[in-house]
């Protein structure tokens, strides 16, 4: 199964991260430490990642953009709940 979008939720200690693959059926949906953050997408093939704009998500933006994948912030008036 091929992840194409990934949405990830920042927060202090752990993060969700909940991928969608091409067909739209959900690939994974589970929450991350924070050190085990890169470690997870660097065994991901490059994707989509979807990001609520906050204090830290242009550095974890960036980290990610080093990895390869390709990371969109996204207002918090347009992020679901």
């Amino acid at each position: 199964m091929q992840v194409t979008t990934v949405g990830l939720d920042l927060a202090k200690n752990i993060f969700h991260v909940h991928g969608v693959a091409e067909t739209g059926e959900v690939a994974f949906n589970r929450p991350l430490r924070r050190a085990q953050v890169l470690a997870f997408f660097e065994r991901l093939s490059p994707c989509l990642i979807g990001i609520e704009a906050c204090a830290s998500s242009h550095h974890w933006g960036r980290e990610l953009m080093k990895l390869g994948q390709t990371v969109r912030l996204m207002p918090p008036m347009y992020v679901k709940p």
